[in-house]
């Protein structure tokens, strides 16, 4: 059985996301992060940085959202959610990922971390302004090079389009909406699949799970 360690409403939704369009049975456990399980020593044994996502299968531990979701592609090759390893359509997917990683999502990271999460006497205000300029920059060049294509990588979704969407909908959450109209389009009709609101509904009912 596969367990992912997560927490509601962060990058394990990318997990949950890929594991929902692959339909395997799995276990979703989650980490209070506020409550600080994640730097309790148990939970270290499964990431030493004390985050999610994390993922188990037997005694095979794996962290990181982008490693995890194309693990799990090559797990279940019959899923077609990643191309073939070795094909031009893989290296145009390890491209994405790491856009996504590096460009895209960093000035988001940047702000939510200046914002909420690293401890007040960290926060360096005035670094929002490059933050934003940054993820503008990046919108840019996502816009140019999904054009008017419907998915990532030629005409199949992948997981490359769960990065991107789970992204995109990370900037609006952050009161840094993206206007361009193709871009809302792409995010919208990702975000529409039925395998992400049933991740969506299981990561709300974690969340209750853990208010009530």
């Amino acid at each position: 059985m596969i367990t992912l360690y997560g927490y509601p409403q962060s990058r394990s939704f990318r997990v949950l996301w890929m594991l929902e369009e692959l339909g395997v049975d799995y276990h979703y456990e989650v980490v209070d992060l506020l409550a600080g399980e994640g730097g309790q020593a148990m939970y270290q044994q499964i990431n030493a940085g004390g985050k999610v996502p994390a993922i188990k299968e037997g005694d095979f531990v794996l962290t990181e959202s982008a490693a995890i979701c194309t693990w799990l592609g090559d797990k279940f090759p019959e899923k077609n959610l990643l191309p073939v390893a070795g094909s031009d359509e893989r290296a145009r997917y390890n491209e994405w990922c790491y856009f996504i990683l590096s460009e895209l999502e960093q000035p988001l990271w940047t702000l939510g971390k200046h914002s909420f999460v690293l401890p007040e006497t960290l926060r360096v205000p005035a670094i929002k302004e490059t933050a934003l300029w940054e993820f503008a920059k990046a919108v840019d060049v996502l816009e140019k090079r999904l054009s008017d294509q419907i998915y990532a990588i030629n005409d199949r979704f992948s997981a490359a389009d769960i990065l991107i969407a789970h992204t995109l909908r990370w900037a609006d959450a952050f009161g840094v909406p993206v206007k361009c109209g193709n871009l809302i389009d792409y995010r919208d009709r990702m975000l529409a699949r039925a395998a992400c609101k049933a991740a969506s509904m299981r990561d709300r009912r974690a969340k209750e799970s853990m208010e009530s």
